[in-house]
């Protein structure tokens, strides 16, 4: 048995909106049986086209990993669908990823061909460069100088390295370490 939590921000999570993602979400045991947690975090805010925008956040606990995903849509339903396809397509790859490992020294015509090809990342570019303590503001104005989607910076507030990032909605994300 799964266990699913569910909150709701700035939302009242009905019982059928509950029941409609448990029982979208047990879908996803035929990729992962041994899906240990899901945690979802639903919510809604008006947004500037006037129309009420719909979110579902999702993050599930397997072992040796956790698989993620977020999904918008002005139907709380239809973000419900999106999100679990997401989910769907990371857990397969997921697991064709941990096949290959295990078949890795059987021959090729072995191995199913039903199953996605997985590529391992590639790092292409190692970069080095001096950090200097600054606040999360300024590493973000810092960012947007150098035009890019994150900026890695020591935090003068913790003394510990963090990352300013761009969201989708546009605004600021900030990642720090838990020591």
């Amino acid at each position: 048995m799964n266990i699913y939590k569910i909150s709701g921000r700035n939302l009242e999570i009905t019982e059928a909106l509950r029941d409609y993602v448990s029982s979208k979400l047990d879908r996803l045991d035929r990729f992962n049986e041994n899906i240990t947690e899901a945690r979802v975090v639903m919510s809604t805010r008006d947004s500037k086209d006037t129309h009420r925008r719909n979110r579902i956040e999702v993050q599930i606990n397997i072992p040796g990993g956790i698989i993620r995903a977020e999904e918008s849509n002005s139907d709380m339903y239809a973000a419900v669908d999106r999100v679990v396809d997401v989910l769907e397509r990371q857990l397969r790859k997921f697991k064709t990823k941990l096949l290959k490992r295990r078949h890795e020294t059987v021959p090729a015509d072995v191995v199913p061909h039903e199953e996605e090809e997985f590529q391992n990342p590639e790092i292409v570019r190692s970069k080095r460069f001096e950090m200097r303590p600054m606040s999360p503001e300024d590493a973000a104005v810092q960012m947007e100088a150098l035009d890019h989607d994150f900026y890695v910076f020591l935090n003068s507030q913790t003394s510990h390295v963090a990352v300013v990032y761009r969201r989708k909605d546009g605004h600021y994300g900030l990642i720090e370490p838990n020591v």
